[in-house]
């Protein structure tokens, strides 16, 4: 195949999006885009990921954030265990680096939450590293340049990609190429059957198009069906205060840490009085009113989907229970992050 960095290059330096991390593209600043990029679409992540470097401009100073304020900052954006993982790796740079990250890709691999995709965008582009950074897009963008049909989920296929993005890299710009591929696959080589090929400047070179295959690479294994857990949600709310029950999840696992509702797993309570019981299980006195439905709901993680069915119950005033805490408008607000699972409750909470 024809060399493809000259074409992608002159493409991304005439159409390339201005976003804030790419516009100052310090390793730090690559480094948190890159993390909250993962599962989350550019729209979403740049008001977050503004606040987050305002306020967090510097690695000693995430290493430093009290791990409650950095929760709510991320909230919101989900799958909290990177921001954890982003913590941990900060207080070892600290330790270890000056406070600095390491100009070195397997440096940064060995960082917690670093993968090797994250690794090769930091060295890459904050440190011109010839090294690859190969995502979904780039990988989607090779699969249909070749007209490749391995499953890009197996890590052979994976690897037999990623050596052709390096035979394609120009040395003296490396992250400018990485970037390249990333915005062509987000922005005109297309997911879900549908490339902009008129648009692609590499469409002169692409056997995928010839072939009439594009819109059907590339291939992956089929996705395990996810587990359906059935969670009964509770809004406990205190009769003297208006204050709402928070509850602390475990600190390993789904959502590990964070705070929630009431929240019973694997249960689905189906009447007021096994409300009241499972109030009763947790240390509160449920009182003499009756607990009232709440709309269900639903929430998807990638590998396990919560059915909620939802209560309101008004109980007593009473200390809150061993991993509990009473809280108001004003701890909803600013100090206690709500995860994204309980979206469909928090218009009750807020009121």
């Amino acid at each position: 195949m024809e060399h493809i960095a000259p074409a992608l290059l002159d493409w991304f330096r005439r159409n390339r999006r201005s976003l804030p991390f790419r516009d100052d593209p310090t390793p730090y600043h690559i480094w948190v885009s890159e993390i909250m990029l993962q599962q989350t679409r550019v729209a979403t992540a740049l008001p977050y990921y503004e606040r987050f470097v305002r306020e967090l401009p510097d690695i000693p100073a995430l290493a430093a954030c009290p791990p409650e304020r950095l929760d709510k900052l991320w909230e919101g954006l989900g799958y909290y265990r990177r921001v954890h993982s982003m913590q941990k790796a900060a207080q070892l740079v600290c330790r270890q680096y000056g406070g600095l990250l390491p100009a070195s890709y397997d440096a940064l691999l060995a960082l917690p939450g670093i993968g090797p995709y994250t690794a090769g965008a930091i060295a890459s582009i904050g440190f011109g590293l010839a090294v690859p950074a190969v995502d979904g897009n780039v990988l989607r963008v090779f699969a249909r340049l070749y007209n490749d049909g391995g499953s890009i989920t197996e890590p052979a296929v994976k690897k037999r990609f990623t050596a052709r993005v390096m035979e394609h890299q120009p040395p003296d710009a490396p992250g400018d190429y990485n970037q390249a591929l990333m915005e062509l696959g987000a922005l005109v080589c297309l997911p879900g059957g549908a490339p902009l090929c008129g648009q692609c400047p590499l469409a002169p070179f692409c056997e995928g198009r010839k072939a009439g295959a594009a819109q059907d690479l590339p291939h992956k294994a089929e996705a395990k069906p996810r587990r359906v857990l059935p969670v009964t949600v509770v809004l406990v709310r205190s009769g003297a205060s208006g204050e709402w029950l928070l509850q602390k999840r475990p600190a390993a696992g789904l959502l590990a840490g964070l705070w929630q509702p009431p929240a019973f797993e694997g249960v689905r309570l189906d009447g007021p009085q096994a409300v009241r019981q499972a109030l009763a299980g947790l240390g509160l006195d449920p009182g003499g009113s009756q607990p009232s439905p709440l709309p269900a709901a639903r929430h998807i993680f990638s590998h396990v989907e919560w059915q909620m069915t939802g209560w309101l119950a008004d109980v007593p005033a009473q200390d809150a229970p061993e991993g509990c805490v009473w809280t108001g408008a004003g701890g909803l607000e600013g100090r206690y992050a709500l995860p994204g699972a309980f979206k469909a409750y928090r218009p009750f909470l807020f009121g």
